[in-house]
């Protein structure tokens, strides 16, 4: 059984201040996690996590993990923007973008970020834009299917994924990087996503280091850092086995001193980029029952919706539910858990078994703090929601505050009535 990181007493008491629906983020899991993965690759010398900011892209969050050492993903300009008025410098940066616009490549290069070309063709598009950077890193997609060792099931398609070099083309991006003047290399790649298994990194490490060797053979780059990317994932059902970050450490070396080592690439470093195995557990989206209806089925109606939280409605995601102060109580009502959209997918639950859920009854989503508020929209002129931190000292900070119809109004051209063409 999930357990939410609050208590019915404290959103009560928050509510006050901040009325529901809102996000609240758990500082100490955050802090917490954060080391457990560093510590899982403490082998690597070099190791760092890019905390993939479009999971949570809230400056107060990203100030947090950077103060763990943490640098950060970004995949549009944005994104850079935001990277870089929290402080973080040059290499602090990592930029990975598909049919990426001339502006966001301007800025990525301005700042001295690790830029990560998507396509082959990008080599041409950066070199006019803005010359080669000393630094340099390729996506690979080896294409094919992805499966983990060991196993038959097939994990996700690189061939129908539109990210990447094919195999050939990352091999000829390399050799015509160096003779632009390219000093520092590295490679990334991202195959398979929210997987559950210990397995999906050491798998994705062994394909990446055994490219890496045979770039060395043919061209003679040597690598300087391979970043795993994200795909790390979760356990959204209380029944699910969650993923142990340090076993997916140790088998990343093992595969690094099996096929990196004997080559003479010892010094390899290691990156990643984990969004929502270092967010989604520490983010609880915070709602109250406003409506119950009883027609062909029991429904309560919430004053969040998929515009506050869209991952059920377009994947038929599972997010746990909990009823605040009903912990203990027996599941024995069948419910569709609803949010107020023009829209039949709007659905939070389906036939989802809960306690009595009453009129005034606060209900919190679990495991929203990655792709969640960031995922957010203004169909029906529904407005996105606050955002708190909950401090380790028990405190909450409001770091992002609700928005207003005036904020909904504010792009178009004329706001006093006056909308003659």
């Amino acid at each position: 059984m999930k357990k939410p990181f609050v208590t019915k007493e404290q959103i009560e008491e928050i509510a006050k201040t901040y009325p529901t629906p809102f996000y609240v983020y758990d500082e100490k899991g955050i802090r917490e996690n954060a080391r457990k993965l560093k510590n899982a690759f403490s082998w690597n010398k070099g190791f760092r996590e890019y905390f993939a900011v479009k999971a949570t892209p809230n400056p107060f969050i990203m100030k947090i993990l950077q103060s763990e050492g943490c640098g950060f993903d970004c995949s549009s300009l944005t994104e850079l923007m935001l990277s870089d008025d929290v402080g973080a410098k040059q290499h602090d940066i990592m930029f990975s973008s598909n049919a990426t616009p001339d502006a966001d490549f301007r800025k990525a290069y301005e700042l001295g970020a690790i830029i990560n070309l998507d396509d082959f063709t990008h080599i041409d598009v950066l070199d006019k834009l803005t010359g080669i950077p000393e630094t340099i890193c390729c996506r690979y997609n080896p294409g094919g299917e992805f499966k983990t060792d060991g196993s038959p099931n097939v994990m996700d398609t690189p061939k129908d994924a539109k990210y990447g070099f094919t195999h050939d083309q990352i091999i000829e991006g390399y050799r015509i990087l160096k003779e632009k003047g390219a000093k520092k290399f590295g490679m990334h790649a991202f195959l398979a996503s929210n997987t559950l298994t210990n397995d999906y990194y050491p798998t994705l490490a062994g394909i990446l280091f055994r490219t890496a060797v045979e770039i060395k053979e043919k061209t003679g780059v040597q690598l300087s850092f391979i970043n795993l990317s994200g795909g790390v994932g979760i356990p959204y059902k209380p029944d699910q086995p969650a993923n142990d970050i340090e076993i997916i450490g140790e088998k990343v070396r093992e595969q690094y001193e099996k096929i990196l080592v004997p080559a003479g690439m010892g010094d390899v470093a290691i990156f990643t980029e984990l969004g929502r195995f270092m967010l989604a557990p520490y983010g609880l989206l915070i709602a109250k029952a406003i409506r119950e209806k009883h027609i062909y089925k029991e429904y309560i109606g919430l004053d969040a919706c998929a515009a506050n939280l869209m991952r059920p409605a377009i994947y038929g995601a599972y997010h746990h539910i909990t009823v605040l102060g009903k912990e203990d109580a027996a599941c024995d009502h069948k419910y569709d858990v609803t949010g107020g959209l023009c829209e039949n997918n709007d659905k939070f639950a389906v036939d989802r078994m809960l306690p009595k859920i009453d009129i005034g009854d606060y209900v919190a989503i679990h495991d929203a703090g990655a792709h969640g508020f960031s995922m957010g929209y203004n169909y029906n002129g529904k407005l996105r929601s606050a955002e708190l931190l909950l401090r380790a000292d028990g405190s909450v900070k409001l770091i992002r505050r609700a928005e207003t119809p005036d904020d909904y109004f504010r792009t178009f051209d004329v706001f006093n009535g006056n909308y003659e063409l």
